[in-house]
């Protein structure tokens, strides 16, 4: 089993209303650039899987 990819280089795709799609160079997936940013902060802080309020 690999490990998933921390998609270290992502190039942007397409645009749509306020919404960028990128996509992974290294594993060709595609999604919200959002997602990128909710990755990193996963990975600055793996503890913290709860919401500010818990």
């Amino acid at each position: 089993m690999t490990p998933p990819c921390k998609h270290p280089i992502v190039k942007i795709v397409a645009r749509e209303d306020d919404v960028e799609f990128v996509e992974c160079q290294s594993c060709r997936e595609v999604f919200d650039s959002a997602e990128l940013v909710d990755i990193a902060n996963e990975e600055a802080d793996p503890g913290s899987e709860t919401g500010p309020d818990e």
